[in-house]
């Protein structure tokens, strides 16, 4: 098992917009594609509290690049992405790091 954290830096105001696009829209989507969550996070003390972190859970890469590939094609999630932004952008830049639990992690 490997794990993606993704960290969302919101354009100031959106993270709203953001938790509700995930809650309501998002989770959805990735349900239809095997996508998991291994939870989500924001910021409650810290340097910015305009973020979202969040881990993806997957049984490998190829996993993550067939799975990730088809929810980011699909015409649902892409309508409702953009419907999501027809005020303006939500999400100002997005990183990305793949994790490995190590031997004693009690996450594995």
């Amino acid at each position: 098992m490997i794990y993606e954290l993704r960290v969302y830096k919101c354009v100031p105001g959106r993270l709203p917009a953001l938790n509700n696009r995930f809650a309501n829209i998002t989770l959805k989507i990735w349900e239809k594609h095997g996508i998991k969550q291994a939870g989500f996070w924001t910021t409650l003390i810290g340097e910015s509290n305009q973020e979202l972190h969040y881990l993806l859970a997957w049984e490998s890469l190829a996993d993550r690049e067939k799975k990730w590939n088809a929810f980011q094609a699909d015409p649902e999630w892409l309508a409702k992405r953009a419907e999501t932004e027809k005020d303006g952008p939500i999400v100002a830049n997005v990183s990305n790091q793949f994790l490995t639990p190590t031997n004693y992690s009690s996450v594995k």
